[in-house]
């Protein structure tokens, strides 16, 4: 088999503009970034042609450490889509240099369901990481800079709440001491960094309906408190002008192609473990502006990434999607079905039946939002018939549409199973209005609460001083109302990564809750989950290389 970034090498790609021009896009609105990378102009989208969509969400049941192929999927399904000839569009999130270099390599697909060109894709792109890290630090030097400037005088910072961020996995950035070597050099200050998709400015990016309302949210940015109590934001700092101008081309969804030549918008990255983890809400505007079907995906399981897709994404986007697609392996169902993770690539009948659970909380839960559910098998050379079998029996019986796909291996023909299935699914038995967790009148306790109980499964959830502390301050601040992103570990609907299958009856523990007053969400951090990551053993840098100009080992 060849590797991905062979089979992308070997893709013909077609210039942007003939890609753009064929799904409606006037050549001359095209923003080209080279040939085959473009941006589009937001005004392009028509919010009326959006009520009319059919849009799709792809997530899953909780994934193991290699992930369970929820991109890939999600562009497969899309290829499957203009297979038997319907007009599809996927819209996706951009990869994370921290991730690419670390863990899981690179995240534009795999195989023969790819975007493309997965290097520049996996890399810098278009720069939008760049600029949202540098608009994010430039907050910080100027947040510093009026420390700094004030230090002797009633107008003071008493309190600060504004970090740096770094596209990176780096643990030692953590906790940081900032301003050391004398007084010249700024003001001791404990800081730290977070990695870049957890900045409060990657969210604003991707919840923003246009630059007005960017430049309106990065105003609203808390960074700290006076010593009077009150709260200080980028508006008292004056700049939100300037951070604007450093975010106005990133603020455009970028479009590029598939292995199959067909189009694909990529834009923004939020991890769901740490932050939203939906791709932009322009992005998946535009797209449904210019397909007839849209596929989108969510980060992680569908307890994090589908989730927040619904309470926060579509609550605000006025988005209403037809069907949501469960994407499950054998591999990850036997790891939750307490088979050793050594061991889930072999056979192992016993192990898949009991990992089954699983796959059903997340059925439950998808249908506590009115969806109508579909589970997909993504199929791995090692997967046997009789695995498949099982599955597809069960889903029967629980009255679930059901459909194997080797988009992997076989690209477009290999997800017209599932995408025939789609098609028939939302004409005939589209999903119910969307039904949310929580209401916007509900206080944040209590939508921590149905979330942990309702989604996860807590029996109970317990806040230390500090959460304590915050909440009271976001009650103070009347903004209550905004909706709640928790940050938990992705493998597990506990805060203990190694509770797999479904955790029952267990604490929550909330460590602490960020205010995001731009982005309007509060963000409460559970368990020992990480803002910034570390790097494994073997980072997939190690594997990276360019040999007579070509890279190698990004997959």
């Amino acid at each position: 088999m060849k590797s991905d970034i062979e089979i992308a090498r070997e893709t013909s790609l077609r210039k942007i503009k003939e890609i753009a021009s064929e799904i409606g896009i006037p050549r001359e609105e095209v923003q080209n970034y080279g040939r085959y990378i473009a941006k589009i102009p937001n005004h392009l989208i028509n919010e009326d042609k959006i009520k009319e969509h059919n849009l799709i969400l792809v997530t899953a049941i909780t994934p193991t450490k290699a992930g369970i192929g929820k991109t890939t999927v999600s562009i497969g399904l899309t290829l499957g889509l203009n297979k038997i000839g319907k007009k599809a569009i996927v819209a996706l999130r951009e990869p994370s240099l921290g991730p690419c270099f670390g863990m899981k390599g690179g995240a534009a697909g795999g195989g023969h369901a790819q975007v493309l060109p997965m290097e520049n894709i996996n890399l810098h792109f278009t720069g939008d990481f760049h600029a949202i890290t540098s608009a994010h630090n430039m907050i910080t030097a100027l947040l510093d800079n009026y420390v700094y400037q004030t230090r002797n005088s009633c107008e003071g910072l008493k309190e600060i709440k504004w970090k740096r961020v770094l596209d990176v996995n780096d643990r030692s950035l953590r906790n940081i001491v900032s301003g050391l070597g004398g007084s010249a050099n700024g003001i001791p200050t404990e800081t730290g960094f977070d990695i870049t998709p957890a900045s409060e400015i990657m969210a604003i990016l991707c919840l923003a309906t246009g630059l007005e309302d960017l430049k309106r949210r990065i105003g609203n940015i808390l960074l700290g408190y006076t010593y009077e109590d009150k709260p200080f934001t980028v508006n008292d700092l004056g700049v939100a002008g300037a951070i604007t101008v450093l975010l106005k081309d990133a603020l455009l969804p970028n479009l590029v192609q598939t292995t199959e030549n067909t189009p694909a918008f990529v834009h923004g990255g939020p991890f769901a473990n740490i932050a939203h983890g939906c791709n932009s809400i322009l992005a998946t505007k535009m797209a449904m502006t210019y397909g007839d079907y849209v596929v989108t995906e969510a980060g992680f399981g569908a307890d994090l990434g589908a989730e927040k897709f619904f309470n926060i994404k579509c609550r605000k986007a006025g988005l209403h999607p037809k069907l949501t697609i469960i994407v499950a392996t054998a591999q990850s169902l036997k790891l939750h079905g307490g088979v050793a993770e050594d061991k889930i690539k072999e056979q192992n009948i016993e192990g898949l039946k009991n990992g089954l659970a699983n796959l059903d909380k997340h059925i439950h839960n998808m249908q506590s939002f009115g969806q109508q559910v579909i589970v997909t098998f993504n199929r791995f050379a090692s997967d046997t018939d009789e695995e498949i079998a099982l599955v597809a029996e069960h889903c029967k019986q629980k009255g679930v549409g059901f459909a194997t796909n080797s988009v992997f291996a076989e690209g477009g023909e290999g997800g017209t199973e599932l995408a025939k299935l789609v098609v028939d699914t939302i004409e005939k038995k589209p999903s119910a209005p969307l039904k949310y967790t929580y209401d916007d009148t509900d206080n944040v306790r209590t939508k921590i609460k149905k979330i942990a109980e309702n989604i996860y499964g807590a029996s109970s959830i317990v806040y230390t001083t500090l959460a304590d502390k915050k909440i009271k301050q976001i009650e103070k601040l009347g903004i209550s109302h905004y909706p709640v992103c928790i940050a938990k570990t992705q493998y597990s609907f506990s805060s203990d990564p190694k509770a797999y299958g479904v955790a029952k009856d267990f604490e929550l523990k909330v460590r602490d809750i960020i205010i995001n007053n731009g982005a309007e969400m509060i963000v409460a951090v559970t368990g020992e989950i990480m803002r910034m990551p570390g790097l494994p053993k073997e980072p997939q840098a190690k594997k990276i290389d360019i040999v007579n100009g070509l890279i190698e080992g990004l997959s």
